[in-house]
């Protein structure tokens, strides 16, 4: 099965069975998962054994349905096991190229698709990170770019005979290296990060926006909006379109589809509380004063089955502004979101501390390290 076939099958909400055949460590780190996910880990030694024995099926999870993906690092050890499977009468199949695979898949689907303006969203099934293609006329903005993908994007304005003029960050991402500089070389563009960048340590020459900046893409317009909690200088920006078509909220972490950005990655423990104040004064006083029909276009994705949140386009990670507001997190009053967004957080992504220094340029990464460095669950949500 080819990576690209199981994002879209989990992204439609189907349910799976992953049997994986790495080491526990490495399982334990990262792996398939998803509400609609049976995932187990049995190492492939096991098999090994087992086949030598004259049963390749005795290792196999009991509450593993058919049928069965199999997968490990690279690829070839689940192609066998799979394969022995298979020949034992198992429906099983082999995730091809591996869990490498996996992190190099990268959807793109279509927001916003008319004939003077088209909003792209970039997928990435393995850790649930978004970014965004905006285009309109010969000009396009890039939004959140990662930079393993960092080509991808100049070759998709390409496509729709349009040059990226602007690449964008939101913040300092924790999660993964930022594509503000590749895409910028690759395309002759200009990297852009939010003005507060400069009081975290940025240390490569950028421009800078702050609240109320407008970057323009053809004849369209995009305003930054000062939204810190997440990071003290995150940023969203709002796309207004021509008409009455709503505008598009790329809201970064600062609000998601079901939750809001953590507070603690910037600032520790002890930053959070003070951060996630602001981030309650983002919300209700910035972000919930938009329109109802203002499509939400967050910068991450809790779960592949979360799809499907804006009428009209079931594989996006979008949805009207009206349909966040009732999130348990924002009927909270001040001080009980306080208390729920600094305390009791997940586990911080892994190498954030890595990452961030590279996204400011206080440190470098080749690009094996970087994709090294970011895979895994983003965890920038507080749940």
């Amino acid at each position: 099965m080819a990576p690209e076939a199981l994002a879209r099958r989990l992204r439609a909400g189907d349910a799976a069975s992953v049997l994986d055949v790495r080491d526990r460590p490495e399982f334990e780190s990262w792996h398939v998962d998803g509400r609609r996910v049976t995932a187990r880990q049995v190492p492939h030694v096991k098999f090994v054994a087992a086949g030598a024995t004259g049963d390749a099926t005795d290792p196999l999870p009991d509450d593993l349905s058919e049928p069965i993906v199999v997968v490990c690092g690279r690829g070839a050890a689940s192609a066998e096991v799979a394969s022995d499977l298979a020949a034992a009468g198992v429906d099983a199949v082999n995730l091809a190229g591996g869990m490498d695979a996996w992190a190099e898949t990268y959807l793109a689907e279509p927001v916003v698709d008319d004939d003077d303006l088209a909003v792209i969203q970039y997928q990435r099934p393995s850790s649930g990170c978004l970014a965004y293609l905006v285009v309109a006329g010969d000009d396009a903005v890039v939004i959140d770019p990662l930079r393993a993908f960092a080509d991808r994007y100049v070759a998709d304005a390409a496509a729709r005979d349009a040059t990226i003029v602007r690449a964008v960050d939101t913040h300092v991402h924790a999660d993964h290296v930022s594509g503000v500089r590749a895409v910028a070389d690759a395309a002759g563009a200009r990297a852009t990060v939010p003005a507060g960048a400069r009081e975290r340590g940025l240390a490569f020459a950028a421009d800078l926006v702050a609240d109320g900046d407008e970057i323009r893409v053809g004849d369209a317009t995009l305003t930054a909006v000062d939204a810190p909690g997440h990071t003290s200088e995150q940023i969203c920006l709002r796309l207004d379109r021509a008409g009455d078509a709503p505008s598009v909220l790329f809201s970064g972490d600062a609000l998601f589809l079901g939750s809001v950005g953590r507070p603690d990655l910037e600032a520790g423990e002890s930053g959070a509380r003070g951060l996630a104040e602001r981030a309650y004064e983002t919300l209700h006083d910035r972000l919930l004063a938009l329109p109802d029909d203002t499509i939400l276009a967050p910068g991450h994705v809790a779960d592949v089955a979360d799809a499907g949140g804006l009428d009209g386009r079931p594989a996006v990670y979008a949805a009207p502004l009206s349909a966040v507001r009732d999130l348990d997190v924002l009927a909270l009053d001040r001080e009980s979101f306080l208390d729920r967004v600094a305390s009791s957080l997940p586990p911080r992504p892994a190498n954030h501390e890595r990452i961030v220094a590279a996204n400011l340029g206080t440190a470098t990464m080749d690009d094996e390290t970087a994709f090294e460095a970011e895979l895994g669950p983003n965890n920038c949500a507080i749940e």
